[in-house]
């Protein structure tokens, strides 16, 4: 390293000074301090100090907020639903004060919330305005607005509120069935894409959700929804209330009954002989794969597939043999696929495949092994796990399935879908940001009263919708 070079003898350390800056052409003809020049002849601080563009802004004001429903008055008398902090609720506090801005000349640069306690019942904003003063100079000041929130109820909450059975129409949810998944689905359906925020009250029962509206055109779009995402028989009444015979107008009252299919995804079906021989000679024992408006049957045995619609499903109203409550766990010993039954149903691919499976409970106990046609080859691999219904020691009520039993010979197991363990599939970072959405609607509107057995349908259904 060279050393470095030495002052002359002499001569005195100086530091480095900065450059100078561009010379000033002008001084403020209020200070006299220099400035670079503009319009006004006035340095920033001298101008800020003469003019204020806040001045006759207004500061306070009122919004009303209705706490049944969550939303807030936007005058004359519309109401709309806003979070706290949120886009919506910004634009409504703006609206107040957006027309006296506009009559001073100026204009909003930015805005934001500024946190205030939420007993307070204060809303605070703090914005940034822009406006043109003394000879087109442009000038932006800050000031904060504060918005004092009033509670009151809006009309319909105020309806509810004075009369509960002041309702025009109800929605009657049922299934008549010995699960609750195919409820608890729906029930997280109508959480996720707000389906019943204009409901009035929502009742559970024992046989599932009675929705209440205050207009049957609600109610009809919450029917719709419903019968999209499930397949579901809808019948239809109306009660007189009361009757006006001078202007000629009725007041009705709406009822809806939807009652949904008992079938669930994962049930195996026995079909019965007519509806075996109407579909083709489907099955008789197939499998439910797919539920949305219609039900998908798929034969393991040649991998067909049937889509039956609800009107369909009710010339035979078959019950499912067995349901996801009876799954017993298998194990992977081998796989041999057959690319020949290749099928896909609804956007989901299946391809008929040879399995060896063992019970997972009779490891270290026997050594029975299965060999099974199934339709999940591609995703099975020897050491998976697997969930099927055990037909080799099942003890069913069934006569139709007895009598088939002595003149064909029944698959020792049927396997429905894979088995995710805690430490496979997808990486504990993507389960755990997928699941914070779950949680979410994990416990769905909260009207349907849970026993053992169906708390172990939600975790189960929880699973699935993380997988």
């Amino acid at each position: 390293m060279l050393p470095s070079p030495q002052p002359p003898s002499g001569a005195m350390f100086l530091p480095p000074q900065p450059e100078s800056s561009a010379a000033c052409t002008s001084i403020c003809c209020t200070c006299g301090v220099p400035m670079p020049p503009n319009a006004a002849n006035t340095c920033a601080r001298c101008l800020r100090a003469r003019v204020d563009i806040t001045e006759g802004v207004l500061r306070h004001a009122a919004v009303v907020y209705c706490p049944a429903c969550s939303s807030y008055l936007q005058p004359p008398r519309s109401w709309l639903r806003a979070a706290p902090e949120s886009p919506e609720l910004m634009q409504i506090l703006l609206r107040r004060v957006h027309r006296q801005i506009a009559r001073l000349g100026a204009a909003i640069a930015t805005a934001e919330f500024v946190f205030t306690e939420p007993h307070s019942k204060r809303l605070k904003l703090r914005l940034r305005l822009r406006r043109e003063v003394l000879h087109g100079v442009t000038m932006e000041q800050a000031y904060v607005v504060e918005f004092t929130v009033h509670d009151r109820l809006c009309d319909a909450c105020g309806r509810a509120q004075a009369d509960p059975d002041q309702w025009s129409a109800v929605v009657q949810v049922r299934q008549r069935a010995s699960h609750r998944r195919t409820l608890l689905h729906l029930e997280q359906q109508l959480v996720r894409h707000g389906a019943a925020n204009s409901a009035l009250r929502v009742d559970g029962n024992a046989g599932g959700l009675d929705l209440y509206f205050a207009s049957r055109s609600h109610a009809a779009r919450l029917v719709d929804f419903v019968s999209s995402v499930a397949p579901a028989r809808v019948g239809t009444a109306k009660q007189l209330v009361s009757h006006d015979t001078k202007s000629n107008s009725c007041n009705f009252k709406h009822a809806f009954s939807v009652e949904l299919c008992p079938i669930c995804r994962d049930h195996l079906i026995f079909l019965p002989r007519e509806a075996s021989r109407a579909l083709g000679g489907l099955g008789p024992l197939v499998l439910c794969i797919k539920v949305t408006s219609s039900i998908a049957l798929l034969d393991t045995k040649n991998m067909r597939v049937v889509v039956l619609s609800i009107k369909e499903y009710d010339r035979y109203k078959f019950e499912p043999l067995l349901t996801s409550r009876r799954l017993v766990e298998y194990v992977v010993l081998d796989v041999e696929h057959d690319p020949s039954g290749d099928v896909t149903v609804l956007g989901s691919p299946y391809m008929m495949s040879w399995a060896q499976v063992a019970r997972a409970s009779d490891f270290g106990k026997n050594d029975t092994v299965f060999t099974v046609k199934t339709h999940l080859g591609y995703q099975l691999k020897p050491g998976d796990y697997a969930l099927g219904y055990d037909l080799y020691s099942v003890n069913s009520n069934n006569d139709d399935l007895e009598k088939y039993g002595q003149s064909h010979k029944l698959p020792d197991a049927v396997l429905a879908k894979k088995s995710y363990k805690k430490s496979t599939g997808k990486p504990q970072d993507e389960r755990a940001r997928d699941c914070v959405d779950i949680d979410e609607i994990a416990m769905g509107i909260g009207c349907i009263d849970l026993n053992p057995s169906d708390e172990k349908e939600l975790d189960e259904l929880i699973e699935d919708l993380t997988i």
